[in-house]
């Protein structure tokens, strides 16, 4: 889901030392200290601009979860282009997932999957997040965090044993503007590949990004439903075969939240 968001927003007071990179992909990367979100600050922006920070102080997730975001790690937002009435549209948050996966799988990133609708696991401790917003129509900006040389258990000692880092995964990382360059590559070839032969040209590649079938529980907003997560299916929505037999399909927007168990 690319979630909309109100178009009259004040960020310019909290952000600090900006810098401008015109990177070789032809991007026009904005390099940031410290912000408060990279989303936000990308929502004035046209097409094809990047907001990256060392730091973000309200770094969030989907339904405005908190996201740490400490030094170490890579935060950035790429503003694209989107038709908004296309088919396609709803899918692009899946289809920026697969950009983020290709990435990690030329890393050499082990024991890969996704989680579904925008996080990236090394088994079963996250490694990146994704979360797309439309602040304009035509155009979506697409945040994503990366866990890197950052530790950010030690601001919140729950996440101890739930995420994972590149440096603990890869020999030699390479330096966050190369990463983010690599990134940026992948996500303009799947974006071409989307808007040139559709979603079911990557369906098979985001399907086997799942791993096998695993039990899950959806919270509906407060209401909760128990099966076997069996992947998505052209729309981008989670196919649900519950325990009564039948299958049901859910789009990102109608599930609050989803636990592995």
């Amino acid at each position: 889901m690319v979630t909309a968001m109100p178009k009259q927003i004040n960020h310019r007071a909290e952000i600090q030392d900006e810098t401008e990179v015109h990177s070789p992909e032809g991007w026009n990367v904005r390099n940031y200290d410290v912000v408060n979100s990279t989303n936000l600050v990308a929502a004035s922006f046209p097409a094809w601009t990047v907001v990256r920070a060392n730091q973000q102080n309200h770094g969030r997730g989907r339904f405005q979860r908190k996201w740490i975001s400490d030094a170490g790690g890579l935060w950035f937002s790429a503003v694209i282009p989107i038709n908004s009435d296309s088919a396609t549209a709803g899918t692009l948050p899946l289809a920026a997932g697969l950009a983020v996966c290709d990435s990690f799988c030329q890393l050499g990133v082990p024991q890969l999957r996704m989680r579904w609708p925008n996080d990236v696991l090394v088994q079963d401790r996250k490694l990146a997040g994704l979360l797309l917003d439309q602040f304009t129509p035509g155009l979506c900006v697409v945040g994503i965090g990366i866990n890197v040389h950052n530790r950010p258990e030690a601001l919140d000692a729950s996440l101890e044993f739930r995420i994972t880092r590149l440096a603990d995964v890869v020999p030699n990382p390479p330096e966050l503007a190369n990463l983010m360059g690599l990134v940026l590559r992948n996500i303009r070839r799947v974006q071409l590949d989307l808007e040139s032969c559709g979603f079911d040209s990557l369906l098979p590649r985001v399907n086997q990004l799942w791993g096998a079938p695993r039990r899950v529980e959806l919270d509906l907003d407060g209401e909760l439903h128990r099966g076997a997560f069996m992947g998505v299916d052209a729309q981008g929505r989670l196919i649900l075969a519950k325990d009564t037999g039948a299958t049901s399909a859910y789009a990102p927007h109608q599930v609050r939240h989803l636990q592995e168990i």
